[in-house]
């Protein structure tokens, strides 16, 4: 996966999940461990469409990851948000998460950080990178 710029969008999510981690590390538990390395994030990374994309970009500015129930933003908001970055990224767009089910019997990931809660949406296109990620500790 490489991503416009020229740097693999493993390289890039690890870059932004190690400032979450810095950002948050008072909140981690202590001797935490998770993916330090590209390869490690790559392994994490699961390839989707562009409307898992938009869905999963609204989840994750609207809830919480740690408590699901609880509302962050307004949804209808962040779904015009959501679907505006992926219509900038365009249709050519490669779109990457490490969630794999967020659904209401289940909630499964792949940890991209050494926090507890994490999810990720990472897409590239056209000019244009982003990395949405949400770290949560309970």
């Amino acid at each position: 996966m490489v991503d416009e710029t020229g740097g693999t969008m493993p390289a890039l999510v690890r870059q932004v999940a190690a400032e979450a981690e810095e950002a948050w590390k008072q909140y981690a538990v202590e001797g935490a461990v998770g993916p330090d390395t590209p390869v490690e994030i790559d392994d994490a990374l699961l390839q989707i469409d562009a409307e898992r994309a938009a869905e999963l970009l609204t989840y994750l500015a609207t809830y919480d990851l740690v408590f699901p129930g609880s509302g962050r933003r307004d949804r209808a908001h962040a779904r015009l948000t959501a679907e505006r970055v992926v219509r900038l990224l365009g249709f050519e767009a490669a779109w990457y998460t490490n969630i794999i089910d967020l659904s209401s019997a289940a909630r499964a990931w792949n940890p991209v950080t050494r926090h507890t809660f994490d999810g990720v949406v990472a897409g590239t296109g056209g000019s244009f990178t982003v990395v949405l990620l949400q770290v949560g500790e309970d």
